[in-house]
């Protein structure tokens, strides 16, 4: 009436050959290569973008900062002159209370941005800049100089 199944025999070819497990790690390893090759170009860009968004940014503080107090901040009073008020500004204008940014930020690559007064680079009475991704003056693509004169 019930049979009882037959167990089956395990096969001896069972299993993967070197050669397959070679050809998928190989494969494995050209799709993380491409990955992360365009992953390192959006971050590359990405930081590019930050950088002149917050340039962007800085200068409309400084804007507001001029029209309030009639005068940009001097090169030793810098961007903390959009956070704290700078000694001896008071019969200037009228500093906002509570300053025209609630922090300066830094660049993406984490050094602070370059505020020089009188400027040189640019159209206006300033230079606001980052140094890119290598810190350094000039420089080509994320290298270069990312400032309110692009």
């Amino acid at each position: 009436m019930f049979r009882k199944p037959i167990p089956k025999k395990p096969r001896k070819d069972a299993g993967f050959t070197l050669t397959e497990i070679m050809v998928v790690v190989f494969i494995i390893g050209l799709l993380s290569t491409v990955v992360l090759f365009n992953v390192l170009g959006a971050r590359t860009d990405a930081q590019v973008k930050t950088a002149r968004t917050n340039v962007s940014a800085l200068t409309n503080a400084l804007e507001q900062y001029s029209l309030d107090m009639y005068d940009y901040p001097t090169t030793e009073q810098g961007l903390d002159a959009l956070v704290n008020e700078p000694a001896g500004t008071s019969s200037a204008g009228s500093y906002r209370k509570g300053g025209y940014i609630n922090k300066v930020p830094m660049d993406p690559w984490g050094r602070p941005f370059v505020y020089e007064r009188p400027g040189d680079r640019s159209n206006k009475p300033y230079d606001l800049y980052s140094l890119g991704a290598d810190g350094e003056q000039g420089g080509d693509e994320e290298n270069a100089d990312i400032g309110n004169w692009n």
